[in-house]
């Protein structure tokens, strides 16, 4: 059997999904869903999942909690992790009128990703790396892997509304989720934790 572990982009997946109005799709069984992209003779070995925590602004204590029991979902899963980046401050200012604020970025998902999956390739974890993002920025890090382990392959699975050329040049192959998949692949809308505790899909995402 082909070992495949997936490395999903929270935030790039989050964005496609939003750009298709699709917010009814947000309580996503990411084990569920890597297995519906396998191929016969393949088998999951893992499945990474990196993401940031919202940071509050005075206006998203909604979206933190729902964030929460999403995450406190995905901790029940067999097989999946999760990885948390963070945000850095960085100033803005208004070209037009000159004001100034601090906004944050997120950051470490795309370094996560490649030092997670660089890893696992010397381990030699995985024969196909299954990465679920149309982030330009792991190009490099495709590409390296491919050189250094010319008999492992990765795989490019883009999410909904998301597309890299240069990724998906450089990948070994590549695909696009569709509907279906993510029709298929949602949570029980009530998902209970190890200690008893039920966690509810938030009807925002209903």
């Amino acid at each position: 059997m082909t070992r495949v572990i997936t490395y999903i982009d929270g935030f790039n997946l989050y964005f496609g999904l939003r750009s298709k109005g699709w917010r009814k799709y947000y309580w996503l069984d990411l084990h569920a869903l890597s297995h519906s992209l396998l191929k016969p003779g393949q088998q999951l070995a893992a499945t990474h999942y990196f993401t940031t925590r919202i940071r509050a602004n005075g206006q998203n204590l909604d979206d933190m909690r729902r964030q929460a029991s999403y995450l406190e979902a995905l901790s029940t899963l067999p097989n999946v992790s999760v990885q948390l980046g963070h945000y850095l401050e960085k100033p803005r200012r208004c070209r037009a009128c000159g004001a100034g604020w601090m906004d944050y970025e997120e950051k470490m998902t795309d370094v996560n990703i490649a030092v997670q999956m660089m890893a696992d390739a010397f381990d030699d974890r995985f024969d196909t790396a299954l990465v679920l993002s149309a982030d330009s920025d792991l190009t490099t890090p495709v590409r390296q892997v491919l050189a250094r382990f010319p008999a492992k392959r990765v795989v490019i699975a883009e999410p909904p509304g998301r597309h890299s050329t240069s990724l998906c040049s450089a990948a070994s192959g590549y695909l696009t989720i569709g509907e279906a998949k993510l029709r298929a692949s949602q949570l029980p809308d009530q998902v209970q934790r190890a200690d008893g505790f039920v966690l509810t899909r938030p009807t925002h995402w209903r």
